[in-house]
């Protein structure tokens, strides 16, 4: 996939929807990576088995690219979460029949995704059990996984600047209070001054807002909505 399009999620939709065939392939799995979790923990509390689950959550995305139920969405109607939970209520309500009979994948199936479906009933299965709705789940795992997402951007771009490193060390500290932070056993850790850690954390965090606010941007309806979801995203996440 790499440098031929953009990866934040309103550009893999566009290229999912309308772009050539081996693109919409990939756009359509780096989706499947975003999202294949939170919907399949969905299924799955559907009462759902772990093996049923995984064919139907792989069959709806194969279905989302093969029956363009993409051309559906239309950005400026809402968020783009929310769209995805739909299609697959309907999905599961008029074509369990077709997804039972589907192989795993449709033919979306690739060798980086196998990962993702094997662990997806382990992760499953460590999940606390709780009351809350299906629905209430998948906006859980909807916020973390996009989190996790943010992370991996903000990853890779210190790697490739030589900082992998100091982005593990301080990583856990992009959204917590720093009044306990021990700065001068990391920057010794690190071997830089307690200064230059604390301009660089404050720098990480600010990219890290960067990046998320990017992220959320591409899946909401207007530019004056991310700042209410990336608050529901946080609510999401604490409650």
């Amino acid at each position: 996939m790499g440098d031929r399009f953009p990866t934040t999620q309103w550009h893999l939709l566009l290229h999912a929807r309308s772009g050539p065939a081996q693109q919409s392939q990939e756009a359509l799995a780096a989706l499947c990576q975003i999202y294949w979790y939170p919907l399949y923990a969905f299924v799955r509390r559907q009462n759902y088995g772990p093996d049923e689950a995984q064919d139907l959550t792989q069959a709806f995305f194969a279905r989302l690219l093969e029956k363009h139920y993409l051309d559906d969405y239309v950005r400026e109607r809402g968020r783009f979460r929310s769209f995805l939970l739909t299609a697959l209520k309907h999905f599961l309500s008029n074509e369990r029949d077709h997804a039972r009979a589907q192989k795993r994948g449709g033919g979306l199936m690739a060798e980086s995704l196998e990962a993702l479906i094997q662990s997806g009933e382990t992760r499953f299965s460590v999940e606390p059990s709780c009351s809350s709705t299906p629905e209430r789940i998948y906006e859980k795992q909807w916020a973390m996984t996009l989190l996790d997402h943010v992370l991996t951007r903000l990853r890779n771009e210190f790697a490739q600047a030589g900082k992998a490193e100091q982005f593990e060390r301080v990583k856990s500290l992009l959204t917590g209070n720093d009044d306990h932070i021990p700065y001068s056993l990391l920057a010794s850790e690190l071997d830089t001054t307690e200064g230059a850690l604390k301009v660089a954390i404050h720098r990480m965090r600010r990219r890290f807002r960067e990046v998320l606010r990017d992220e959320i941007s591409q899946t909401v309806a207007q530019p004056d909505q991310v700042g209410e979801e990336i608050r529901y995203l946080m609510s999401v996440i604490a409650g």
